[in-house]
């Protein structure tokens, strides 16, 4: 995993804005649709080119494929595992549930969306990877890319098993497990191309005001608990220093006054085989929280992804602003070193979602460069280049 001993590098969290026609097409796979694979293959490689290329004038170190290639960040695995069709009835949020007229002001958004990620394709049947071709043609579009270092994201067993629901296992726990094995064919074929591995896993607390919004916070736990032994299980074998693993309460804007605490969750998130967290700490609800870290020191072998760049609004945050949260960030965990600059989540997560302009995503990952570099001043005597140790 790259770091730097001279100034804070920049990523982000996965999704990258797609071009309208790959969103439509995206959408059409999704649904069951005829889509030409040459002109969907096309349309990827074409829009992946070009965030790579943004990313790179944006000052992104450490850059991905913008997910052009998927339909969303988890629904994508219709189409790489067995035995997921019709339709699954994922609970609401709790917290939009609990402010209605919130909800009226934003379902004509939800309407142009070409993915539905609240009525993804269930578990029907047992579930397997078919075979590596789509993500070994995803791999491919990145070989070579210009970034100090590539990652790629892959779902994790838990957001899978909580957002396309079991209608052929026993229990929870034994889908959590069959998805966990299915994925780690993926994350092998990922880190097995030399690409950093990212688990996306907003399950680990996003299901505190989902699916057991009103069950204890005990059971929520054991989720959690459950899901980090299943990814652990998936990454046997695996260089913890090749994988980070990406927590967030939902990126949509809404209330969140139902999101668990993050000092509730992270003992747990310690136990994960990871080399690194990517955490939310830009959004009003839990900008307060790299005081954890203070409390809660990272493993040794661990670093910390600040999310300091929120993925839910069009503001776009102001230098100084990067640079204080990240002094802040920095400080809490003690040593600027294991502090990597990111963004809350993604900025399209599902195809067509579009809550931020696309202009303004590359405006924030400027600013977000822009802002590693003044906290680099400040926490270092100087700006160098940087340099590569394991984490």
């Amino acid at each position: 995993m790259l770091l730097s001993n001279t100034r804070i590098l920049t990523t982000h969290a996965g999704s990258l804005p797609r071009p309208r026609a790959l969103a439509e097409l995206h959408g059409r796979r999704s649904r069951g649709e005829d889509v030409d694979p040459a002109e969907l293959h096309q349309a990827v490689r074409a829009a992946t080119a070009a965030v790579v290329a943004a990313q790179v004038d944006a000052g992104i170190d450490i850059g991905n494929d913008g997910e052009q290639a998927r339909e969303s960040f988890v629904t994508y695995v219709q189409h790489r595992m067995t035995g997921f069709g019709g339709v699954s009835e994922r609970p609401l949020m709790q917290d939009l549930l609990d402010h209605p007229d919130f909800l009226d002001l934003v379902v004509p958004r939800h309407l142009r969306r070409q993915v539905n990620l609240m009525a993804a394709p269930a578990a029907l049947g047992e579930v397997a990877y078919r075979d590596t071709a789509e993500v070994d043609a995803e791999c491919d579009l990145v070989t070579g890319a210009p970034f100090a270092e590539t990652f790629m994201t892959a779902a994790s067993p838990g957001i899978v098993a909580s957002a396309m629901d079991n209608r052929h296992y026993p229990s929870a726990e034994t889908y959590v497990h069959a998805v966990s094995r299915a994925l780690r064919q993926e994350y092998l074929a990922i880190v097995g191309r030399g690409l950093l591995l990212q688990i996306d896993a907003p399950d680990l607390a996003l299901e505190r005001h989902t699916l057991f919004a009103h069950r204890p916070l005990g059971d929520f736990l054991a989720w959690v608990e459950l899901v980090v032994g299943a990814i652990n299980d998936a990454l046997e074998g695996i260089d913890p220093a090749r994988v980070r693993l990406h927590v967030c309460w939902g990126n949509y804007e809404g209330p969140h006054t139902l999101d668990v605490p993050l000092e509730d969750i992270l003992p747990l998130l310690y136990r994960a085989n990871v080399g690194a967290l990517v955490v939310s700490m830009a959004n009003p609800r839990h900008a307060h929280e790299y005081r954890c870290f203070a409390r809660h020191p990272l493993p040794d072998d661990m670093v910390l992804v600040a999310g300091v760049i929120d993925t839910t609004t069009n503001y776009v945050e102001h230098p100084e602003v990067v640079a204080d949260r990240l002094e802040s960030v920095a400080h809490a965990v003690g040593d600027p070193r294991r502090v990597i600059a990111g963004t809350d989540c993604g900025f399209d997560t599902s195809a067509g979602i579009g809550d931020i302009a696309a202009s303004v995503v590359w405006a924030k990952l400027r600013a977000l460069r822009a802002g590693a570099d003044l906290a680099t001043t400040r926490l270092w005597s100087g700006a160098g280049s940087a340099g590569g140790r394991g984490a």
